[in-house]
């Protein structure tokens, strides 16, 4: 069914207001992959605030000019190619979509925006290694709290050391 002048500019709205909120954009090819596949990967995106939307290369290519992110050309991407937008976190959807590929070789990377830049799928790969936002402070705290905990154990040692001297010498006082 062919898309009236009209559908084209209200999907290139949109794809301009996706470009435009979005903290990262990865582009992936999904030729082969069904529709229940396609539907489990747009759940999984849902639940880490990023979406999935499949439109005309040269609309995204004309909605990331609007953004003045220069450089992206999907047409020159191979097959047909959806854009992930991660809205919240900037490696929320790349980690899924990631996932998604490892486990269904349908579905390739082919490059991304990360922070207004375009990159390879090599970049967005190695994005998608990186440990989450969560690990990383839950590794920063970790690193913050050992010398403090370190000092408490060696304030305690020093204090049961003290306590333990003074009781051997009541014992021997006593005898």
């Amino acid at each position: 069914m062919a898309v009236t002048k009209e559908q084209k500019s209200e999907i290139l709205k949109g794809l301009v207001e996706k470009f435009g909120k979005s903290k990262s954009v990865v582009f992936a090819e999904y030729r082969g992959l069904d529709v229940s596949n396609l539907t489990n990967l747009r759940k999984e995106l849902r639940g880490v605030k990023a979406e999935m939307k499949v439109a005309k290369k040269t609309l995204m290519d004309i909605a990331a000019k609007e953004n003045k992110i220069e450089g992206l050309d999907a047409s020159g991407m191979e097959g047909p190619v959806a854009a992930a937008f991660s809205y919240d976190d900037p490696l929320s959807g790349i980690k899924v979509i990631f996932k998604f590929s490892k486990t269904n070789d349908k579905l390739k990377i082919l490059g991304g925006i990360i922070d207004g830049k375009i990159v390879s799928a090599d970049v967005v790969k190695k994005y998608a290694k990186l440990p989450s936002r969560e690990e990383l402070l839950a590794k920063f705290m970790g690193s913050v709290q050992s010398p403090v905990s370190g000092f408490v154990g060696v304030l305690s040692n020093l204090m049961s050391g003290f306590v333990r001297v003074i009781n051997s010498y009541k014992d021997k006082m006593s005898k």
